[in-house]
């Protein structure tokens, strides 16, 4: 079982996320603006997809699945790979290496992501707290 107990806990998560990522390190989304690429997160267990447009600057997300636009970078990964790598222990290059993180198109442009993983994990503990996550050891 999952972390998170429904798609909504992780979307409301994940929004809270990217507004305060960008919001407090407005570098890692122009990274992502700068790359030009649009980028489908797309996360299991529960389902969740986020659309990310680096061709907008800032960039725009899309919270649900949506076909308004190719994505050039396809990402999946279980949602407790997700919050491992938030918590920064497990390092988005472990997570392609050993098949956690699957990635459909050039693989080096998945690094774009890294700064906004890695600004994520300075406030994901806040946000595990408010949507409800325990953030004992085990978490």
């Amino acid at each position: 079982m999952s972390i998170y107990s429904s798609s909504e806990q992780l979307y409301k998560g994940l929004k809270l996320l990217f507004e305060r990522i960008y919001s407090q390190d407005p570098s890692s989304g122009q990274k992502v603006s700068q790359s030009h690429l649009i980028i489908r997160l797309r996360i299991t267990d529960p389902e969740v997809e986020v659309l990310i447009n680096g061709r907008k600057d800032p960039p725009q997300l899309t919270y649900g699945k949506t076909t308004a636009f190719m994505p050039d970078l396809n990402m999946e990964m279980n949602a407790d790979t997700l919050h491992q790598i938030l918590l920064g222990v497990l390092p988005l290059g472990k997570a392609l290496g050993n098949r956690q993180l699957k990635v459909r198109g050039p693989v080096w442009k998945s690094f774009v992501l890294e700064d906004i993983f890695q600004s994520g994990q300075a406030i994901y503990p806040q946000i595990m707290k408010e949507i409800g996550l325990d953030t004992g050891p085990g978490a």
